[in-house]
């Protein structure tokens, strides 16, 4: 088994490095390195200013959703930390970008002393919630995509396609927190012989689904406070394409900025088999910016202006999660104000 997802991993990668190659191949590679230079790094430094910003609204949305943590500016640079750590390992992970989520559970418990039942629930909320915004960003990116003349119907379908199908996912994974199905599937489990020797994970099932539906059903304006956070996060991306496609020489208004950012990141959620989704990513980079500039090299040096930030983000988590590693655990003592979070 385990030899059958190395090799699915492996498999999914090569993919996407063939894809990439593709991709830069049938670019004229002397116009992207102008369009890049053009850039510059004052540019990608904008670019990387703007992704620090883009991140706090991120970490920001995940602070809402504790009981123990307050809101302030030092649990946010903690927090700010432990997120940038994690995400590094879910952006190079072919794991449906949770991989570094078990890794933000562990460093909020050995270094901060909140316990795995919260910090679990609340990394589960915080990934709803920006994955519901998201689909609000999509519907938007969606019906200027449909008022658009640039695309072709078949695109269109495509994307309404993919639209419905997360929607369609996203309310049922909603509808499982809100119903605590994972307590009641625990209960009828606990009446079997198995299920009475799994009473301490049935009891951690039955609390991570008490968190989730307390903040849902009893903190409303937290709630939406982090939704409208989520929601502000998927726009500054779409304000990123917007600024680079300016850098390069290529302006685009704001709505084909947002329907390019807006496809890629539909893509982006449906190959997350894919690490980063190499290949896929840059491939909607390419065909989007074509369609609505007519040049291949607009796309390519987009997506490589893209790649560039993650790369350098992808580099300063993983310097974060080694720099943790190097402090000791969190005393007894430490950290939560509060024993809600143990």
């Amino acid at each position: 088994m385990k030899a059958s997802l190395r090799f699915a991993k492996l498999l999914f990668l090569a993919l996407g490095l063939a894809l990439l190659a593709k991709v830069i191949a049938d670019a004229d590679l002397q116009q992207v390195s102008q369009h890049i230079a053009r850039v510059g790094w004052k540019g990608i430094a904008f670019v990387m200013a703007l992704h620090v910003l883009t991140f706090c609204t991120d970490v920001i949305g995940w602070q809402l959703t504790f009981r123990s943590v307050p809101l302030n500016s030092r649990w946010m640079w903690r927090l700010y930390s432990v997120r940038l750590a994690g995400e590094a390992f879910n952006n190079v992970l072919p794991a449906a970008s949770v991989g570094g989520e078990p890794i933000k559970a562990a460093l909020l418990k050995s270094h901060y002393r909140i316990g795995y039942r919260e910090g679990t629930a609340t990394l589960v909320l915080a990934r709803t919630i920006n994955t519901i915004a998201l689909i609000v960003f999509l519907t938007a990116g969606f019906a200027f995509l449909l008022a658009s003349d640039s695309f072709p119907r078949s695109m269109k379908l495509i994307a309404g396609a993919g639209l419905a199908a997360l929607t369609a996912g996203t309310g049922v994974f909603f509808l499982l927190q809100w119903f605590k199905v994972g307590s009641l599937a625990s209960k009828r489990l606990f009446r079997t012989r198995v299920g009475q020797k799994l009473d301490h994970l049935i009891h951690v099932i039955h609390d991570i689904d008490e968190h989730m539906v307390q903040f849902y059903r009893a903190s409303h304006a937290r709630f939406a406070t982090a939704l409208t956070l989520g929601f502000g996060n998927w726009v500054l991306g779409a304000v990123e394409v917007y600024f680079v496609m300016r850098f390069i020489g290529h302006p685009v208004n704001f709505t084909d900025a947002w329907i390019i950012e807006a496809m890629a990141q539909m893509m982006r959620a449906g190959t997350f088999f894919i690490p980063a989704s190499i290949g896929v990513q840059d491939g909607t980079f390419v065909f989007v910016c074509r369609a609505i500039t007519g040049a291949t090299a607009t796309g390519v040096a987009v997506a490589a202006v893209r790649r560039c930030r993650e790369i350098i983000w992808i580099a300063l988590g993983l310097g974060f999660y080694w720099l943790y590693s190097l402090k000791r655990p969190a005393e007894d003592s430490a950290a939560v104000p509060s024993p809600q979070g143990r």
